[in-house]
């Protein structure tokens, strides 16, 4: 069946209940960061993801009805396109409050290294890489982490980056995006 809602919000919006609330309202289990921890093959294939290599999004998810917060939302726009019947749910909070709830818990992931080969140090890999490559590689300064995290939530994006769609975000509802100089994009995921 695929994917019925692709999640959008980063981590630190509020997706733990939107997990929760996703699971009983589709009546099946919604993938989240919770959902990778101690899993080394999806810890891998995230990795590799966040390198340019991603899965086959259909046979990775299956099982799941909805996905929300990282790593997924970095890779919203590719879920959409493999589930193009799935409805595209974006979580956001004000940047100066998400940027001091991410800085303490999921960018503290910096902060801890874990033995080579474990686990834990192949979670930071992989952490690092997609806050790297589809977030920006200045991550943990807290003026580029909240530019790139409005890039996400405001103006043009999600949408308007992807589809050249029409904003839903209040400020610029109803302008199309193509005549807003300053639709922000996140960084180019390098394919190989």
């Amino acid at each position: 069946m695929g994917l019925q809602v692709v999640g959008a919000g980063l981590g630190r919006t509020g997706t733990l209940s939107l997990k929760q609330a996703l699971e009983q309202l589709l009546d099946g289990p919604c993938y989240h960061m919770m959902e990778v921890f101690g899993k080394r093959d999806a810890i891998d294939t995230w990795h590799r993801a966040s390198k340019g290599q991603s899965p086959d999004w259909n046979t990775f998810l299956d099982g799941y009805v909805a996905t929300v917060d990282w790593p997924a939302a970095a890779f919203w726009d590719e879920l959409a396109e493999a589930n193009p019947d799935a409805v595209v749910l974006l979580s956001t909070r004000d940047a100066d409050a998400w940027w001091t709830s991410a800085s303490n818990t999921i960018f503290a992931v910096r902060l801890g290294d874990g033995e080579p080969g474990s686990d834990l140090e192949a979670h930071r890999a992989m952490a690092e890489a997609r806050f790297a490559n589809t977030f920006t590689a200045s991550w943990p300064e807290e003026e580029a982490a909240k530019a790139a995290f409005l890039a996400t939530t405001t103006a043009c994006a999600p949408w308007c980056r992807r589809t050249g769609s029409w904003s839903t975000t209040p400020a610029t509802a109803g302008v199309p995006c193509a005549t807003r100089s300053a639709c922000p994009s996140r960084p180019s995921r390098t394919r190989t």
